[in-house]
């Protein structure tokens, strides 16, 4: 029997608002043998497991340190405010930060949108989370800018948002240790770059050579392109108006 520390795993860490379970189901219909382990991370704990070996990859928030990480950018987020349902910020679809010139704006601890300067009036404490900061603005203490994705994973029934248009975006990456790219890395990046199951550039899809797969046979040479016996020499038979025939008459 083999024993299960024998079994090699891919680990992926992930932060709040990022949902891998597209790519967690992809992994497990191409590697069944290969379990896949994730970790769920706060953003700022998310390069601190790749450090520490922790994890083989992260689905983390741009920006990344370069210089000691690799990072595949995968999508931009759109930005939202959140509101109370009755607010006036509501009657409109989309807003601008003019908008919330007005407003107090929550600004938490774990903000991951890296404001030059927040929108606003400032709140009169900065909560340490984002979860915390929700709950202030379902008090009505003040309204929250978050990407859509936060938005959604606090949802509420007593509070909605709208987008903001010229908002800072987050961007989400796969990122990894700098010289750490495992073949179960290579992997998951095939998987989350949409490389089909047969992708020449997929590690675990490549085949070999034509003439080392089992039973195919190479292509048999025709006697027209061989020159040898059986084809005369002669491609596509006698030439015509020459030999074999009697010389057509002019009219």
């Amino acid at each position: 029997m083999t024993d299960s520390a024998d079994t090699p795993s891919f680990r992926l860490a992930y932060v709040p608002g990022v949902t891998p379970a597209k790519w967690v189901r992809i992994w497990e219909e191409r590697l069944p043998g290969t379990p896949l382990a994730l970790l769920q991370v706060t953003p700022a704990e998310a390069l601190e497991v790749l450090r520490d070996g922790a994890a083989d990859a992260a689905l983390v928030r741009l920006p990344v340190d370069r210089t000691a990480f690799s990072a595949i950018p995968l999508y931009t987020e759109a930005t939202v405010v959140v509101v109370p349902k009755d607010h006036v910020i509501t009657a409109a679809e989309e807003i601008t930060l003019d908008d919330l010139a007005d407003e107090v704006v929550i600004h938490p601890l774990d903000d991951v949108l890296g404001w030059e300067q927040p929108p606003g009036e400032p709140a009169f404490e900065r909560p340490a989370t984002t979860a915390d900061a929700i709950e202030l603005v379902a008090a009505d203490i003040g309204v929250l800018v978050v990407p859509q994705s936060l938005a959604r994973l606090h949802h509420r029934r007593d509070l909605t948002y709208r987008t903001v248009v010229d908002a800072p975006q987050s961007g989400v990456a796969l990122s990894w240790p700098e010289g750490a790219t495992t073949d179960l890395v290579e992997d998951f990046i095939g998987i989350v770059r949409g490389r089909t199951v047969n992708s020449t550039r997929g590690r675990a899809q490549q085949q070999p050579p034509a003439a080392e797969r089992k039973g195919e046979r190479k292509p048999r040479k025709s006697a027209a392109s061989s020159g040898g016996k059986g084809g005369g020499g002669k491609a596509g038979g006698a030439r015509r108006g020459t030999g074999g025939g009697k010389p057509r008459r002019r009219s």
